[in-house]
């Protein structure tokens, strides 16, 4: 009986913490090709005002849940004795601002049931 030897290899792993300057400008890098010229947004600080909103008043977040729809006012279909001339297609998601304004308004629903105990079912 013959006895083969065989190799064994063992690979280490270690664990590299980063500091987070090393680690946002190593991001930074990566994400950024040098080509690629950054687009100036000049909605971003109206963007960043709207996400920093917090509600702290069941009065703003009733008012809130009443001003922001629920689903788009504008879309719509068209009729004219009972037939469907055209479909209006809802125009929501090209306000530059939708998502914050959507997540203000759930924001505000979560504040009332969550914090308040009410029922919100009235604003679904």
């Amino acid at each position: 009986m013959k006895l083969q030897a065989t190799q064994r290899r063992i690979a280490l792993a270690s664990w590299v913490k980063l500091s987070p300057e090393a680690h946002s400008t190593q991001a930074a890098s990566t994400a950024q090709s040098p080509n690629r010229v950054q687009k100036f947004d000049l909605l971003r600080p109206l963007r960043a005002a709207v996400d920093r909103t917090q509600v702290r008043s069941p009065e703003l977040a009733h008012r809130l849940c009443k001003l922001i729809p629920s689903q788009c006012p504008f879309e719509r279909d068209v009729k004219v004795f009972g037939k469907t001339l055209f479909h209006i297609p809802p125009m929501c998601k090209l306000n530059p601002l939708y998502d914050e304004v959507v997540a203000l308004r759930f924001r505000a629903m979560c504040y009332l049931a969550d914090e308040c105990g009410e029922d919100v079912s009235c604003y679904c």
